[in-house]
Order: C-alpha cells, then sequence, then structure tokens
C-alpha cells in the first residue's frame, strides 16, 4: 500500500516533532568535517591550509556537491539548505520505516507505531559506536541511512531496479556504509531462498572479496596515537554496558521473530533473522579487528557500525508489535508511552548543548559566545587567514562542540577530537596531525614567544583565545569567555 496524501502529512508532521524533540544543530560534532568541504564546492577561495583534513572525506562521496549543487540551483542560502536536507532525510528515513512496518504486520497501525518509535529515538546511543541513528545536523550518514532502508523495502517488494538505484545513492554518499547495506540485503535475500549449505563458501568468498586488505596501509607510531583515542573502534575496551547494547537487540529481535513465526508473518520473520545474522556476522568481525595488534590497521572498517541499522530495525518492529498489540487505538497509550520517552531525549539533549538554543535555525543570532565569535572571524578576516586554537576547543566551557572551520569558513591547525577522526579513516595525515597538534600542548600557557613560533613555523595569523590574552597582542573580538586576536604583524614580547 502506498502513502496517500494524508499519511504523508502525518509523516511529515511526526519529522517536524522530531526536530523539535532531538534538536537542530547544523555546525556541530561531524558538521566540522562535512560543512567544510560544501562551502568549499561554493566558494573554492575559502580554506587556504590544511584542506585535507576535511577535503579527505569530500572526495570520497557526492554529498558536498550535491549540497553545494542544491544551493546553486534554488538560490537559496547554504544554511536554508542544510535544514531542508536534514528535513528531507529525517522524513524519508521514517516514511522508509514506515514502509517496513507496513510490509512486516498486517495492521497498519504497526507502521505508525515502528515509525514513531524510531521517531522519538532518533538520538540514542548506538552501543559504544560513537554513533545515533541520525544527528541533529546534516551528514552523509543523514542520507546513507534513509537510503539504506530504501533498499531493505525495494528488496522486500522486489523492485530491483528501484534498490540498484537506492544501492548506487548510498554507495555514491557513503562508500563504508554501502557496506553494510549491501551485506544486509545479502542476507535478506539468502533467507528468503533458503540456501543449501553449498552456497554458503559462496558466500564466504564474496565477503572476503569486500574486504581488500591490501587497502589498508601498515600501522605507523603516530596513527596508532589516534587509535589510542578511538576506543570505541576496539570490542575489547567497550562498558559492560555497551556490551549489552549489542546483545540485547539480537535477543529482542529473536523473540520478536519466534512471535512472527507464530502469527504467520513471514516478512517480518525475515526480516528478524536477517538482523539477527548481520549482527553477529560483524560482530565476529569487530573481534578479529579488535583480537591481534598486526589487524589494528583495519579498525577504520568500523565493523560495529552496523548496529545503527540493527537498532533502526527493532524499533520499527518493537513500535510495531508495541502499537498493535499493546497501544492499539488508545490515544491516551500512545501519551503515556511517548510523552516521557520524548521528554528524556529533549532533556539529554538539553544537557549535551547548554549554552545553545535547541533549535538553531537560519537566520536567528546565535547566543553562544563561541559562535559570535567563529562569525565574527567569517565576516572581519582575510579569506586565507590562518587560526590557531586550543587542540581541545571543542570541550571548552560554552562551545558546545560548534565547528570553528564550519561557521567560520576559515583554516586552522589540527586539533584532538575532530581532525582525530579523519586521521583514523586517513592514516596518511598521521604525521602532520601529530605535528601540528604537539606544536599545541601546553596551549593554555602559551605566551608572546609560543605564538611567535606558530607564526613563524606554521604561518599562523590568527589566534582564538580563552578568558584574557598576552600583553601586546591585538585582539579585535573580545568576550569575557573568547578573544579573536591577530599575529600576522607579529607578537610583542612584553
Amino acid at each position: 500500500m502506498r502513502a496517500n496524501l494524508r499519511q504523508i502529512a502525518l509523516l511529515l508532521l511526526l519529522t517536524a516533532a522530531a526536530i523539535f524533540v532531538h534538536g537542530y544543530h547544523p555546525y556541530v560534532e561531524d558538521a566540522e568535517i562535512y560543512v567544510p568541504g560544501v562551502k568549499k564546492a561554493l566558494n573554492p577561495a575559502v580554506y587556504s591550509a590544511n584542506t585535507d583534513f576535511f577535503l579527505s572525506h569530500a572526495k570520497m562521496t557526492i554529498f558536498p556537491h550535491l549540497i553545494a549543487g542544491s544551493v546553486r540551483v534554488t538560490h537559496i542560502r547554504l544554511g536554508v539548505a542544510l535544514l531542508l536536507w536534514q528535513f528531507a532525510a529525517i522524513f524519508f528515513l521514517l516514511w522508509a520505516c514506515w514502509r517496513i512496518g507496513q510490509l512486516s504486520f498486517r495492521d497498519s497501525l504497526a507502521a505508525w507505531g515502528g515509525a514513531a518509535l524510531v521517531a522519538s529515538l532518533l538520538t540514542i546511543p548506538v552501543a559504544g559506536t560513537a554513533l545515533y541513528i541520525m544527528d541533529q545536523y546534516l551528514t552523509t550518514r543523514a542520507l546513507s541511512t534513509p537510503a539504506t532502508l530504501w533498499v531493505i523495502v525495494s528488496a522486500i517488494e522486489r523492485k530491483w531496479v528501484r534498490a540498484g538505484l537506492w544501492l548506487l545513492f548510498t554507495g555514491l554518499i557513503h562508500p563504508l556504509m554501502v557496506v553494510f547495506c549491501l551485506a544486509y540485503v545479502t542476507l535478506l535475500l539468502w533467507l528468503d531462498r533458503t540456501p543449501s549449505p553449498s552456497n554458503r563458501p559462496q558466500l564466504a568468498a564474496v565477503a572476503a572479496f569486500l574486504f581488500p586488505l591490501g587497502m589498508f596501509p601498515p600501522v605507523s607510531e603516530a596513527y596508532r596515537e589516534i587509535l589510542e583515542t578511538r576506543s570505541y573502534f576496539f570490542l575489547l575496551r567497550w562498558e559492560w554496558y555497551e556490551w549489552l547494547g549489542i546483545f540485547a537487540p539480537l535477543v529482542l529481535l529473536e523473540w520478536f521473530r519466534r512471535l512472527a513465526r507464530k502469527r504467520d508473518l513471514p516478512v517480518l520473520a525475515r526480516v528478524c533473522g536477517s538482523t539477527i545474522i548481520f549482527g553477529l556476522l560483524f560482530f565476529v568481525s569487530a573481534l578479529i579487528v579488535s583480537v591481534p595488534p598486526q589487524l589494528a590497521n583495519l579498525a577504520e572498517l568500523q565493523p560495529m557500525r552496523c548496529l545503527q541499522l540493527v537498532y533502526v530495525l527493532l524499533f520499527v518492529v518493537a513500535g510495531g508489535f508495541l502499537a498493535q498489540f499493546v497501544l492499539q487505538r488508545f490515544v491516551w497509550r500512545w501519551l503515556l508511552l511517548f510523552a516521557p520517552i520524548c521528554a528524556g531525549m529533549f532533556y539529554a539533549q538539553r544537557q549535551l548543548f547548554p549554552a545553545t538554543a535547541h533549535l538553531e535555525l537560519p537566520g536567528i543570532q546565535s547566543s553562544n559566545p563561541w559562535v559570535q565569535a567563529f562569525l565574527w572571524v567569517r565576516d572581519h578576516t582575510p579569506t586565507d587567514a590562518y587560526f590557531a586554537l586550543d587542540p581541545n576547543y571543542m570541550r571548552a566551557p560554552a562551545e558546545d562542540e560548534h565547528g570553528f572551520r564550519a561557521i567560520a569558513e576559515r583554516s586552522r591547525m589540527a586539533d584532538r577530537l575532530k581532525d582525530s577522526g579523519v586521521v583514523s579513516m586517513f592514516p596518511k595525515l598521521a604525521e602532520t596531525w601529530r605535528d601540528q597538534v604537539r606544536s599545541l600542548d601546553g596551549w593554555q600557557n602559551f605566551k608572546a614567544p609560543e605564538f611567535e613560533r606558530l607564526r613563524r613555523d606554521y604561518g599562523v595569523t590568527w589566534v582564538i583565545l580563552q578568558n584574557s590574552a598576552p600583553t601586546g597582542l591585538p585582539c579585535p573580538f573580545q568576550h569575557s569567555k573568547v578573544l579573536v586576536c591577530r599575529l600576522d604583524q607579529g607578537v610583542a614580547s612584553k
């Protein structure tokens, strides 16, 4: 059954409600990696240095050119475009969840239960993967996740051309996540065919083909330093409750699979079975990567990212069962379930971004002092300005993980939080990263000689400081929490 206008309208309302609950922050966290690529595509003059820390990602996806192209075609501001793309991504995610619910359950109410549960839990942490189902900002994952679900919908419906197009789009957007998509759909079709054991070696050969080990260079000392900051790459470093986040969903899915078989819901049983096998296969892969030190160079594959899809499908199925057998058509039951969930998720987001508006909408002035400083930089410094900041600036009080590059549209030296994540995926940048962040060690105690060294050795022309600046350093932007100061005329040694 296709969605009619009334159902589309309800999905649009559900999308708007999801954004209201989970917030919208277009330039925080990983947006520091993705947004600069879009801005560089729109204006090649910006970002005069250190571009590899975001272009390495940008060169592997059509994402920056897709977003930039939409801005050029529609002539709308980038801030508006990012919001519309985020809205569309969540809408297509929920629509796909609704369709999977329709195909899996006989009761159409179950489809709404699944979509509503996913909408209410978009920013729930996915075990120890450092992922959400959907971030509060636009990324490649925001587009690849709904695309993956539409591949699954198309495969269930046996619409192979449509499935191929969605799969192609997923690969062009996120070359890593498409591997999970392809693996899941292969399992889904495999269970549908009920193959003989003789087919399993063929599947193993295909799996081996998907992991060309020669792509991954040996682990250097600089790259090993990066890996030490990414405990979520290695299963054996996960906390006990994160391990619970691996197996509890699989146990629940097995229960749901048995319920589906008893109620003669073959599509639902197949979805649950495929998800269980999918999760277990990548769990074993993650263990293999985690245990022998010789395989540390495979850590960037992050096999446990599979849990993002596992969680989405778990919530679709769980929401469907809840709607069909518990909530039914009693409005008060729906409110009793979803009101506390949404309130809890809203509260959690406010704790993550306490110094920032819950909805950072385009055209509304930010009260965050760091955002104000970054905007001042964008509007008052040369496009070739090169900045140095505390390498841990995203953890500064009231900073709320806003990205300097994403907002200021200027280059900066490498940081320890986001740029290290880039290096974890692109090891060739490890030496450059280590050299730059080590040159910033002791940032809080920097005086005039240290700033002069940055100017002389790295070409830094501006710095962003907290609280105070050395005597003789001109700071045209000053706030009680953050200052913007210039070095391009030298630093007075006083």
